[in-house]
């Protein structure tokens, strides 16, 4: 009787799905706005989380930072840094940091190509983004490659279905695109084929304008309506130890002039490009976050920036950086206990060292982030799909990541603890020994009760096996391939097509603008 149940019952849910019998019960999970329900986990005590934002503010002003971009060290000089024009290292005074910090706004809001997709960033709220900046794509049909533009295409088509994916990014990079057109196709795609956040790249002043003008085109935003609201993002990744370049430091001004987040990201390796301990690293991680979002500020009080963190460790054998590790971890939960300590929403990042889509993929980015959730932070970049330590974006571990993504998503979602839900009745209902699959309280819920899951399988080993015994990677391919093969971008978003090929064309024929370096 029990199995007779049970078999009925899995009838009707396939029938559920295939949208025969789908009833206005069915699930309809809303993953797109999420508020992280999990209390903070710390790794410091408070006196120590002070003495480490004292000590970066002593590295500040007393060590200082390398700003190899003139016009960012006059702008420093002018709020009162002391700049030595031939080391080019600028000491920021720990007065000038703590107005930097009290202008920052603690809350930013972000515009979507549709009101649904804009997003609140801040302390609380919860995001996540696919493996962005990697050189190669890899995939089990056509292995590891260098990326191409149809590649990155197919990801941003990925990263648009999926609501657990709140951003766009770089996923990729398009080699096959000379570097002085890059940025128009990497834009054009993201602007016609998703209605996400867009990112724009800060690789100098130029490539920087066109995207800002791509996305206004896109948008039908006037240059004041722009500015007003914040409508892209980039990040900006220091040099540890202590060195803000060229594009990085262009990219901080053009984007705080402009009003446009900015995620200023030091990317602190312990035992390689920062101190071995955690709170070392830490540390250094922290004073040059705090220099990166001085800058900005100076340059327009009241700039969107978001602090930034991707610390980690490296193999001290051979000097490979190492992800979803227990220093990892640790980092990640120090670096949310500083975030919290300024009040500024912040970004961690996820992902793996591992060469392919595997059990060591697998757990490293499951690590990483329960690490950024757990700590509290509001933007996990590298949260899908990233291998290598960031040297390729596979299709089908992004699809095994979203699975992931999804279940965190759940957990933020209230479970009802209702007298309906306690249930008293259908413990009635249901004799000793007896079962619950017919139970009216079953029946009236089993539509929407559970998590159904994207790309795990549920069947025993026997119906497994017949089923050509695949394992989740394999079962990922079919997926990643059925959802191309059915995307359709949103019309908002392809209707801006003609008016982004006419500015591409032109910009094109006047010789496009090359990174800056």
């Amino acid at each position: 009787m029990v199995d007779d149940a049970a078999r009925n019952l899995r009838r009707e849910r396939r029938r559920g799905r295939t949208g025969e019998a789908r009833s206005e019960t069915s699930r309809r999970p809303n993953y797109r706005s999420l508020k992280n329900p999990f209390l903070p986990q710390p790794i410091f005590s408070a006196d120590q989380v002070a003495a480490i934002h004292d000590t970066a503010l002593r590295v500040l002003e007393q060590l200082g930072v390398k700003v190899l971009l003139p016009e960012a060290r006059a702008i420093l000089a002018r709020a009162g840094a002391l700049v030595d024009e031939d080391s080019q290292m600028v000491r920021i005074g720990r007065d000038i940091v703590a107005a930097a910090l009290g202008s920052a706004p603690k809350s930013i809001r972000v515009h979507a190509g549709a009101r649904a997709r804009d997003l609140t960033l801040e302390l609380g709220s919860m995001t996540f983004l696919a493996g962005s900046g990697a050189p190669n794509v890899t995939d089990l049909e056509h292995g590891r490659r260098p990326g191409t533009l149809a590649a990155f295409e197919d990801l941003i088509r990925l990263v648009q279905h999926f609501d657990v994916l709140h951003m766009l990014g770089p996923c990729i990079e398009p080699q096959d695109i000379d570097n002085r057109f890059r940025h128009y196709a990497v834009s054009r795609a993201q602007l016609t084929l998703s209605d996400k956040l867009p990112f724009v790249f800060a690789r100098g002043t130029p490539q920087v304008e066109d995207g800002f003008e791509m996305l206004r085109l896109a948008r039908g935003l006037s240059e004041d309506e722009f500015r007003s609201g914040a409508h892209c993002y980039t990040v900006i990744n220091t040099n540890s130890p202590r060195q803000l370049d060229i594009p990085m430091a262009q990219g901080i001004i053009d984007f705080a002039k402009a009003g446009q987040v900015l995620i200023i990201t030091p990317f602190c390796l312990a035992g390689a490009m920062a101190p071995i301990t955690v709170a070392g690293a830490l540390t250094l991680q922290h004073a040059e976050a705090l220099a990166g979002l001085t800058l900005a500020q100076i340059v327009r009080p009241g700039a969107p920036v978001v602090y930034g963190s991707f610390s980690s460790n490296v193999d001290m054998k051979s000097g490979a950086p190492a992800f979803g590790t227990p220093e990892h971890v640790k980092a990640t939960l120090g670096a949310g206990q500083l975030a919290r300590f300024t009040g500024l929403p912040w970004r961690s990042g996820g992902g793996s060292a591992a060469n392919i889509s595997d059990a060591q993929a697998a757990h490293e980015t499951q690590f990483a982030l329960w690490g950024s959730v757990l700590a509290g932070a509001t933007v996990c970049i590298h949260a899908a799909g990233w291998l290598e330590g960031g040297l390729s974006v596979s299709f089908e571990k992004l699809i095994t990541d979203i699975e992931a993504l999804q279940t965190i998503a759940e957990l933020c979602a209230a479970t009802p603890g209702d007298e309906a839900a306690i249930g008293f009745e259908a413990i009635a209902e249901v004799q000793p020994g007896g079962h619950f699959f017919s139970a009216g309280h079953t029946m009236a819920r089993y539509r929407t009760a559970f998590y159904e899951p994207l790309v795990a399988d549920w069947s025993n080993f026997g119906s497994w096996t017949q089923a050509g015994s695949r394992t989740a990677t394999e079962r990922a391919t079919g997926i990643w391939k059925r959802l191309l093969a059915d995307f359709r971008p949103p019309a908002c978003a392809a209707a801006t097509s003609g008016v982004l090929d006419e500015f591409i064309a032109r910009r094109t024929e006047e010789g496009g603008a090359a990174p800056v370096s």
